[in-house]
């Protein structure tokens, strides 16, 4: 089984968030620079990619053992070992998630953020997720606890990888709007924080959907 340690927890959530773009195979099939990490590791493997891409996909968005994806497969006409599924796995996700990324439409600059207790790998941990106002994903974060310190972790690798918001939507957490102020104060930022608990319904709405 893949570890927290190998190819990250988040990446799991992150395939499911963009499932819909793995079974588009002309997404990959272009000559930009984002696409030159994936294409170095595609040429590695013999399997076709429309392959690889379901396996992996089915992996992440679902829990499943290698060994079942192996009997999956096979039950399909496809034989592949279980270790082959996980070394498509580990060499996939992380240049995935680097093209996923950089091909991000623009997110806006009003934000809504929350975070929730799932059940991922094995173990229990706290998605952090920000939405725009169109319930669009922005950016999303797994950590062990729930304190201003993990919220602020949160803020400054979404930002980072998005962009400055001019608002933050949070609900009535204090951690969460601890972290925006402390933000703030260390970047010399203005965000504006609304503490609007039916303006953050969205985030919640996602959330769940997202985890069916």
């Amino acid at each position: 089984m893949l570890t927290a340690s190998s190819v990250g927890n988040e990446l799991r959530v992150l395939m499911i968030f963009h499932q819909a773009h793995i079974y588009d195979v002309g997404f990959f099939k272009n000559d930009t620079t984002d696409m030159i990490g994936v294409k170095s590791v595609i040429q590695r493997f013999r399997f076709p990619l429309e392959i690889m891409l379901v396996c992996v996909r089915w992996y992440v968005a679902y829990p499943l053992s290698l060994r079942h994806l192996e009997e999956m497969m096979q039950e399909h006409g496809v034989l592949v070992d279980h270790s082959t599924v996980h070394r498509w796995a580990m060499k996939l996700l992380p240049v995935l998630d680097v093209a996923f990324r950089q091909r991000k439409r623009l997110v806006g600059k009003s934000w809504r953020f929350d975070e929730t207790y799932i059940h991922i790998n094995g173990e229990w941990k706290y998605l952090y997720r920000a939405v725009n106002k169109e319930g669009n994903t922005i950016d999303f974060l797994l950590t062990a606890k729930r304190d201003r310190k993990a919220a602020r972790r949160f803020l400054d690798k979404a930002i980072d990888q998005n962009g400055l918001p001019d608002t933050i939507t949070i609900d009535k957490s204090a951690a969460n709007n601890a972290a925006i102020e402390d933000y703030n104060t260390a970047r010399e930022t203005s965000i504006q924080i609304r503490q609007v608990k039916y303006l953050n319904n969205i985030v919640e709405v996602r959330l769940a959907k997202s985890l069916l």
